[in-house]
């Protein structure tokens, strides 16, 4: 087996890690929602040079309207929340929190996608979730908004992302990647006046860096789908809690107690687990986390879901 495409994976990661150490960086000066309209605004042109490759015919208005804008609505909420817990809490707690989002894909994608999730499945899920209750410690430690949103954003992101997959096969990618970017613009844009602060051209820059960042890693991260399959990509995202303790240690001051340490374990060592069970099913199974392509419930705008769907139809 080439190794190349768990390497673009893995690098992939390290590039996302690195763009949310610098979003955490920003978030002690600036609101998460002058982040987000800045980051959006410096994306939109490498998104749209990216989709004006895209020759399929047809509008921008949805084919599923009310699914389109449920997702749209759903992806703002998580990318807010995701954010916001990256400027107030450690780095690898956010992570932690955000590795749950798989386990939800999982457990909603039997309303939403008519799954048939078996029992070996459904006790994976709860027991990544008691990784979750590890982590939080409810009644010993004090929860904070930062940890309630980091669970927003794993919530949202898993109905995002099943959403996509609901409808996907029938939507335009120019629709599934802009609307969510002009829900940020301007609902984020509609709210700055009331918390904008000035900001120099270093910190313009940085905003930046995070944009093109979130590109770079979204491109790679399609290298590495297009070299490897899903099983083997997809549990590499559990390589950010490595970059989250480096980074936080270095630049931070952050340390990583037991406790989130087991939590990680816990979840991360159940999430491989559906992983590696639904790559044994194959086709008796929809396989709604191996499907899910982008980049979980995180900060990043851009979606590769789409982009490796429009791919697969042009072969």
């Amino acid at each position: 087996m080439s190794v190349t495409g768990p390497l673009y994976a893995l690098l992939s990661f390290a590039v996302f890690a690195t763009h949310d150490a610098v979003i955490k960086f920003l978030g002690a000066s600036y609101s998460p929602i002058q982040i987000i309209f800045f980051v959006t605004l410096f994306s939109f042109p490498l998104v749209t040079l990216m989709l004006m490759a895209e020759r399929t015919e047809g509008h921008l208005r949805p084919v599923h309207p009310w699914w389109s804008l449920a997702r749209t609505l759903c992806t703002t909420i998580a990318g807010f929340a995701a954010f916001y817990a990256f400027t107030v809490l450690p780095l690898a707690q956010v992570y932690v929190l955000l590795f749950a989002s798989p386990l939800l894909i999982t457990l909603l994608s039997i309303p939403m996608l008519g799954e048939k999730v078996g029992p070996h499945r459904l006790i994976a899920v709860l027991v990544g979730l008691c990784g979750v209750i590890v982590v939080l410690r409810p009644g010993a430690a004090e929860l904070s908004l930062g940890h309630l949103a980091g669970a927003v954003a794993a919530v949202f992101g898993a109905t995002a992302a099943l959403i996509v997959r609901k409808i996907g096969s029938e939507e335009r990618t120019a629709v599934l990647m802009l609307y969510p970017m002009v829900s940020n613009f301007v609902v984020m844009g509609a709210i700055l006046a009331f918390v904008y602060k000035p900001m120099p051209v270093a910190h313009l820059g940085g905003l930046g860096v995070v944009a093109v960042l979130s590109f770079v890693g979204g491109l790679v991260l399609i290298a590495a789908y297009r070299k490897a399959d899903a099983a083997i990509v997809a549990p590499m995202q559990y390589s950010q809690i490595l970059w989250a303790t480096l980074y936080g240690f270095l630049f931070f001051d952050e340390g990583v107690d037991g406790y989130t340490l087991a939590g990680a374990g816990i979840i991360i060592a159940s999430g491989i687990y559906i992983v590696i069970r639904e790559t044994r099913l194959g086709a008796a199974s929809q396989a709604p986390i191996t499907r899910t392509r982008s980049r979980g419930a995180t900060t990043a705008l851009f979606r590769i879901s789409p982009l490796l769907k429009r791919k697969r139809q042009a072969s």
